[in-house]
């Protein structure tokens, strides 16, 4: 009996080796913990949270320094960051939803869709497809904007043209945010319920995640306030407007068109360990907890590359870069001096989940993942996956 113990332990080490994790000890957390303090120091981070999945179960949660200076608010794991453009990944889980139940195709003008003419003026026979839109393969750029639709609809903006780049629907790449703000009003016109009532009754509620892009629906004292860079001279400033009511909005809505308001590109608000739990949906193509909220086909149709020079799929990149040797998949999003990233590895299930609500960085690794999120996702890999 002793023996047959020691055998089935000895292959347990050696499955542990092959898949490169071991469940993380006391020692492992506490290195973790001093190597976090320490990156947020060189890095002037005025507030972490982090949140690890692996084998569908968060196995690690923890925040670090401030929510809020001037209260001198600690961060806890229950507070709420506005996540930025994480949230797109909400909005094409939506309307891959509603394709699923054929109400939109990927293939679909996106014009006819929303109601006015969606066309490259250099391109002006090039259908623009709901899935060029969820690829940023539409040609459509920011240059005019992104906070309405008015910007490139010819019945409300004599510069629309402007917000079209020089080369043809598909077949190019431009991560652009009105893609996004598009998209969000595309759903909600095919679904026939507001952005945020959808996102939270159809992907929130199932998961049992708690978040939201409306800020009046949520508990206010658990937002985590955001503080911008501003420069050695200046320091951090704090951004109200991360949470600004939309309340006034409102009162004017029309659906299908003002949607924006509730940026669907950047706006969903989630703590970390929420977010980590949204992952692994996708991690599982589509499952969570044993519930299905997308088809498998669906889900790795949004993680399928499109744009090999980005990683981009439909929401989802890409990255072989953030661990070397891993090809992880996810977003990341940057707003109101808020960092954050969400990245995944689908075969092996681990993922790793951190937000910052402000910190002094650079791009060194490139114009996705900037130098405090690399240095924080190499530290926990290292502390509990090696």
């Amino acid at each position: 009996m002793v023996a047959k113990h020691i055998l089935s332990g000895a292959c347990l080490a050696f499955m542990v080796s092959c898949l490169g994790w071991a469940p993380s000890t006391a020692q492992s957390k506490k290195q973790l913990a001093a190597e976090i303090a320490a990156i947020m120091a060189d890095y002037q981070a005025v507030g972490a949270a982090v949140a690890v999945v692996k084998d569908n179960k968060v196995v690690y949660s923890k925040s670090f320094g401030w929510k809020d200076t001037a209260a001198r608010e600690r961060l806890e794991p229950g507070d709420i960051f506005r996540i930025a453009s994480i949230s797109k990944s909400f909005t094409a889980t939506g309307i891959m939803q509603l394709v699923e139940a054929g109400k939109l195709s990927l293939d679909d003008d996106v014009g006819e869709l929303i109601g006015f003419p969606v066309r490259n003026p250099n391109f002006p026979d090039s259908v623009i497809t709901l899935e060029m839109v969820l690829s940023h393969r539409s040609s459509i750029s920011d240059e005019n904007g992104y906070f309405t639709l008015d910007v490139f609809n010819p019945d409300k903006d004599p510069n629309w043209a402007k917000a079209y780049n020089d080369y043809a629907p598909g077949a190019d790449y431009q991560y652009c945010n009105l893609n996004f703000n598009l998209a969000g009003a595309i759903l909600e016109k095919y679904s026939g319920e507001r952005l945020d009532h959808y996102v939270r009754r159809h992907i929130l509620q199932p998961l049992s995640l708690y978040g939201g892009y409306n800020v009046d629906d949520l508990d206010s004292t658990r937002f985590v306030t955001l503080y911008a860079y501003n420069g050695n001279t200046k320091g951090f400033t704090a951004s109200p407007a991360a949470y600004r009511s939309r309340a006034e909005a409102l009162e004017d809505y029309q659906m299908g068109y003002s949607t924006p308001v509730f940026s669907p590109t950047g706006g969903m608000k989630m703590s970390a360990e929420d977010l980590a739990r949204y992952m692994i949906m996708h991690m599982n193509y589509g499952e969570a907890n044993g519930v299905r909220i997308l088809s498998q086909a669906s889900s790795r149709s949004m993680q399928r590359v499109r744009s090999p020079e980005s990683g981009y799929g439909m929401a989802l990149r890409t990255l072989d870069y953030l661990i070397p040797g891993k090809k992880l998949v996810g977003h990341e999003g940057i707003a109101y001096g808020l960092y954050s990233a969400m990245y995944f590895q689908p075969e092996e299930h681990f993922g790793i989940v951190v937000i910052t609500n402000g910190c002094r960085t650079g791009f060194s690794h490139g114009d996705v993942i900037n130098d405090f999120l690399f240095a924080m996702y190499d530290s926990v890999y290292r502390n509990l996956f090696r």
